[in-house]
Parts: structure tokens; C-alpha cells; sequence
């Protein structure tokens, strides 16, 4: 569950509350959050001075899609964070080296179903391992999969979602844009209609060209978690590059369907001894599924009818 410091934008400066009640049944707590890859040249903040920070965040979350994690940062993430498993495939030709974009879920209440998972690339061939297209300087991912619930709420049948989870080239327009409309193409085009949720580092800001066509895609509509749950808030940036305060653009989104209902979305600005935990901060959404229908009119063994979820 969320810790009780994460910080609305709108609100970053006020005191700490006391710590919260656990979170109803049917309420997760979603996340992106770019960990940046380790790099012993970024002395101070390199990977192993910032590893106990990270892992103190991800231990909030119910979900997380992280980005730039190296294969070795995934496996320590791991270690540190027991109650998580990982979805996970770096975006390189060798699958042993390079960034990934993990999703990291709660293995005690959610299993994986195993034909609705995986990862594409951003590509004009998106299952061509290390592919890239249009004007982007770097193989960019996407990772995905299908959670269904292990234990469902009394008399319900199980729940399932999707969770995407992607990183968009940090040079590139044209790159950014065909990359978000081939995301959108792609959720729309899933084998069961449960609700998504969409994850990542975007590279570019909410009224920029790829968001609008994440947000306005007809098959893969998605909601702006952030704002819907601070709607009249001003914008607040998600990169800080390491500098003291983070910057005027919200580059990091959490997106969910409109079956998902945002109970709240929270930019996390916590420095813990007064450092940064990345150069990105966290964005965490606490989002309600609801119910699913009744185990009775459930086929027995039949994770499909999560489908008839609301």
C-alpha cells in the first residue's frame, strides 16, 4: 500500500499526516517510476548510494513499471522486495544486456496469465528483438502482461487487468509519437477486454502529440490518472536531472482505462537525507477494480470471466 507521504504536486510542502488504514479489498496502488540505470559516473548518485532509497518506494506499491533497469539492478530490486515478482525482457538484441522496462507485481495476490504477456519494440517490426524505426536514436520496449487474481473477494469471481508498461526515446518526435500509437494499437487489440493500466516515462509533456494520441485513440482510450485526481491542480514536473527541485514538465504518466476508477494520484517528491531517490520521481495512482461477477455464473477454472468485471 502507499506509504503516507506521498505528495500531491499541488500540496508537496505540507506536514506529514499520520500513517494511514490499509487500503480497501478492491483498491491497488499502481506506479511508474524511472530508476535510472546504474552508472558508477554519477558518483554520489550512482546505483549503490540510491539502491536502499529505491527499494524503500517500491515497497509501497502494489504495481510498479520501472524504467532503465539493467538486469542486475531487477535482480537486486528482487532480493530487497520479496513480496514482488517481475515481467521482464531488456530492449537489446542480447536479452543478458541493456535496459529494461520491468513491471513488478505482487506475486501473493496476483499470477500471470501465460499467454498474455511479454514485450514488443517500438518499431515498424515490433517483434524484432533490438529494433528501432522513424528518427529514435535507440531501441525502445514496451513490456506487458495479464494479472488475474489468486483469491477473489467472497462470492465474487477472480479479477484480472492489464498492465503496460513502456519508455518512449528521449530523441526522436516522430519516434514518440508512431511509438505511442502503436501502444494504443496494441491495447486495443488484447484478447480479454479487462481494464488497463498504462505505465512509463514518456519523454515529452501532457499536451504534447503522442499523449494526445494515447488519450484520444478510439480503441485504447486512457485517462490521465494525475489529472483526473487533481484536476484543478497547476502542472509539476516528474525529472529533476539530479537538481534540487524537479523540473516544470510531467514527463512520467500513470493512464488508466475508464472501467478503473482513480481514488488518487500522487507525485512523490520524498528525498530521504535530502537526496533524490533517481532523477526521476515516483507517480503513483491508487486506483479501485471493483468487483467481478458472481463465482456462481463463473466457469469453473476460467480466468475469462474476469471480463465481466466493472
Amino acid at each position: 500500500m502507499l506509504g503516507a507521504f506521498l505528495v500531491a504536486c499541488s500540496i508537496a510542502s505540507q506536514s506529514a499526516p499520520s500513517a494511514p488504514a490499509p487500503p480497501p479489498r478492491d483498491e491497488i496502488a499502481v506506479g511508474t517510476f524511472n530508476i535510472r540505470f546504474a552508472n558508477e559516473g554519477d558518483g554520489a548518485n550512482a546505483w549503490r548510494h540510491r539502491r536502499a532509497m529505491v527499494a524503500a518506494v517500491l515497497r509501497e506499491g502494489g504495481f510498479w513499471g520501472l524504467q532503465e533497469a539493467l538486469p542486475e539492478q531487477v535482480a537486486e530490486v528482487l532480493v530487497d522486495c520479496p513480496q514482488f515478482k517481475a515481467i521482464s525482457r531488456t530492449r537489446e538484441t542480447d536479452a543478458s544486456r541493456g535496459e529494461a522496462c520491468p513491471i513488478l507485481y505482487e506475486h501473493a495476490r496476483w499470477e500471470v496469465d501465460p499467454k498474455e504477456q511479454g514485450t514488443f519494440w517500438l518499431s515498424t517490426t515490433p517483434e524484432v528483438a533490438g529494433s528501432k524505426s522513424w528518427d529514435s536514436s535507440l531501441p525502445r520496449i514496451a513490456t506487458f502482461a495479464r494479472f488475474i487474481e489468486r483469491v477473489p473477494i467472497a462470492g465474487h469471481a477472480p479479477r484480472a487487468l492489464y498492465i503496460f508498461n513502456v519508455h518512449l526515446a528521449h530523441r526522436g518526435d516522430a519516434a514518440r509519437l508512431e511509438s505511442a500509437r502503436l501502444v494504443a494499437e496494441r491495447i486495443a487489440a488484447r484478447a480479454h477486454p479487462d481494464p488497463v493500466v498504462l505505465l512509463g516515462d514518456f519523454n515529452c509533456g501532457p499536451a504534447s502529440a503522442p499523449i494526445k494520441a494515447l488519450l484520444e485513440h478510439p480503441g485504447a482510450g486512457r485517462r490521465d490518472c494525475w489529472r483526473v485526481a487533481n484536476p484543478d491542480a497547476p502542472e509539476q514536473g516528474t525529472f529533476s536531472g539530479w537538481e534540487e527541485r524537479v523540473g516544470d514538465s510531467r514527463i512520467d504518466f500513470v493512464f488508466a482505462s475508464a472501467r478503473v476508477e482513480v481514488r488518487s494520484c500522487a507525485i512523490d517528491l520524498r528525498k530521504p537525507a535530502g537526496r533524490w531517490p533517481s532523477d526521476h520521481v515516483p507517480v503513483v495512482a491508487r486506483v479501485g477494480l471493483g468487483v467481478a461477477g458472481a463465482t456462481a455464473s463463473a466457469p469453473s477454472g476460467q480466468a475469462g470471466s474476469t471480463d465481466r468485471a466493472r
